[in-house]
């Protein structure tokens, strides 16, 4: 790294240690830092991890529709007490909507569930594909193996708190550090502020936490304030508000130092970032459009699409906040559909296909540029779930189809082997719930690779990837 990046980079470090009295005029002069970090900005990369709470069923998801797979489908999916969980058939009325891979695949055909119009665009503009069968593994596993114990699994499956964890982080619940946070670990000496590599918009995830890097958690309105700087506070006059005093003047004591200087941080980052993060409407990053319930038709405000939003607004500041590489969290909650799954998973797809169009959209226009090459989003989940029914619902399950979006990815593609439809197959571990064919470790390091990392840094973030033959399964350019 040359003397200006060094410079640079001990500049907005020293900055971001002071307090929020002398935070302000850094913020004011936002513009004049703007023009030091442009030169590191440039080559602007971003992943996003869009988790889909609960465990997505991927059989109602991602569907094969040829003859002998649709047939299997449907007779296990009909239930003669609770009704069907099986889903309209292509050209029937609001039927799954077909797609077509652009190779391989000999003799199946494929859809998407109905209320993902948006996302079938994307796939048919080649912007978007599907993985097939993920799931968190230690080293390729076959149901033989599985069955007879003979190979090493991954702890405590079916689990949601556990599965979420482990795809994340690749631990069990109690884990300290995640996949998304050690990325940003490995790259972080090349954004101007260390602070806004790793960005969670729905809350504390263990997927952004690295061994060094913070993450740091936004709400819709952007920076998540330290509240009650101004005005009296606990008694005392404005002029001497303990929370501002908290972060100013010398402290004797190591646990009194690092409170200081935790609060200064936060301080310090909520002014840099509420200045060069783009407004949200007119004038800066538009609001997505309502969301229509395709059950209900019923319009509302889409959380993940005002999440996506709120990137997108960060992502228009990456230039003011020297940042190269940045890491995001989004989260879509309610995918344990024990119940009433065609109505829930109706609803829930259809946001996340509207999200997903709507982030597309921004990112092909924001600040009158095309950012889609530059910014990948991937879905995860706890884990996917049973083919069988429970009435009108599933259950836990272990592998699941996911998306991954974005002008970089190889799209209009179903990556890996898309398994068998039906029951007592060699994947299938009970009721068909999957053993996946892909690894967490494999799926996060194709993105990894595209994010800049190099093999060592991949092995180190990725602990199992050295058990798989194919470490990178070709869906990124």
């Amino acid at each position: 790294m040359n003397d200006h990046h060094q410079s640079r980079r001990r500049f907005l470090g020293s900055m971001l240690t002071l307090a929020g009295g002398s935070a302000a005029p850094f913020a004011i002069n936002l513009a004049a830092m703007g023009n030091a970090a442009a030169e590191g900005a440039g080559d602007y990369k971003a992943v996003v991890c869009l988790f889909l709470n609960g465990g997505n069923d991927h059989a109602n998801t991602v569907l094969a529709t040829d003859s002998a797979s649709w047939n299997e489908y449907t007779r296990i999916r009909t239930t003669a007490d609770a009704g069907s969980i099986a889903l309209p058939p292509v050209g029937a009325p609001r039927g799954v909507l077909p797609i077509v891979p652009a190779g391989g695949h000999a003799g199946r055909s494929f859809a998407l569930h109905p209320s993902m119009a948006p996302l079938k665009d994307l796939f048919d503009q080649g912007r978007a594909a599907v993985v097939a069968n993920v799931g968190t593994l230690v080293v390729p596993t076959t149901k033989l193996r599985y069955q007879s114990g003979a190979a090493p699994l991954p702890p405590k499956l079916f689990s949601h708190n556990d599965q979420q964890s482990l795809w994340q982080s690749y631990r069990p619940e109690g884990a300290s550090f995640g996949w998304g946070g050690r990325m940003g670990d490995m790259l972080a000496a090349g954004n101007g502020n260390a602070s806004f590599t790793c960005i969670s918009a729905a809350g504390n995830a263990i997927f952004l936490s690295g061994r060094e890097i913070r993450q740091y958690q936004i709400s819709a309105a952007g920076a998540v304030p330290v509240r009650n700087l101004s005005g009296a506070l606990f008694g005392a006059p404005a002029a001497a508000n303990p929370l501002r005093a908290i972060a100013s003047g010398e402290r004797s004591e190591m646990f009194e130092r690092e409170h200081a200087a935790v609060v200064g941080r936060a301080l310090a980052s909520q002014s840099v970032l509420s200045g060069a993060m783009l407004a949200a409407g007119p004038g800066g990053v538009p609001n997505p459009a309502p969301f229509v319930n395709p059950s209900t038709g019923a319009a509302s405000v889409n959380g993940l699409a005002v999440q996506l939003q709120t990137v997108a607004r960060i992502i228009g500041g990456r230039t003011a906040l020297g940042a190269r590489r940045q890491v995001f969290y989004v989260s879509l909650g309610g995918f344990d559909s024990h119940d009433n799954q065609r109505v829930l998973q109706a609803d829930l797809l259809g946001r996340l296909a509207h999200a997903l169009a709507y982030f597309d959209g921004v990112l092909a226009t924001l600040q009158g540029a095309d950012l889609r090459k530059q910014v990948t989003t991937f879905t995860a989940s706890d884990f996917g779930r049973t083919f069988t029914s429970n009435g009108d619902g599933t259950d836990h399950g272990w592998g699941s189809h996911h998306f991954v979006v974005g002008g970089a990815v190889k799209g209009r593609q179903i990556y890996g082997a898309f398994p068998v439809t039906g029951l007592k197959h060699d994947l299938d571990i009970g009721s068909g719930s999957l053993l996946p064919t892909i690894s967490v470790d494999q799926y996060g390091a194709t993105l990894a690779g595209w994010f800049g990392l190099s093999a060592t840094q991949i092995a180190d973030v990725f602990p199992h990837i050295g058990n798989f033959s194919q470490r990178d399964l070709g869906f990124m350019s």
